[in-house]
């Protein structure tokens, strides 16, 4: 059974970091393109970052040059690096894997607030 777990989200200042994980089992990660999404109260779900198996990365508008994607296949992990935090960042952030396109996982909440 394909699963994707979550987690390093909290609250964080405006300015501050999180790393957050992404824990892959039960599935094909190595050659799969991972995304991160993330979802705002009242918002559509958007993409903030994806990684292709050959470590090409790209990004939304929003977050480029603060937030970096990497994935370490021996580990089935894939990593958002988040950095220089918003209070327009807070959302429900999750990792998807393209290969399984019907599979979420329970997403990890980011709070950025004073």
């Amino acid at each position: 059974q394909v699963q994707l777990v979550e987690s390093g989200g909290g609250l964080v200042q405006p300015g501050g970091s999180l790393r957050l994980s992404c824990v892959a089992s039960g599935g094909i990660f190595s050659i799969a393109v991972m995304d991160w999404y993330r979802q705002a109260p009242g918002k559509q779900r958007e993409l903030v970052a994806t990684i292709t198996s050959a470590g090409s990365t790209n990004y939304a508008d929003s977050v480029k040059g603060r937030f970096t994607i990497s994935r370490d296949n021996a580990k089935k992990t894939v990593y958002l690096q988040m950095n220089s935090l918003k209070p327009d960042d807070t959302a429900v952030y999750y990792c998807y894997n393209r290969i399984y396109p019907h599979y979420w996982g329970q997403g990890t909440q980011v709070t950025v607030s004073s």
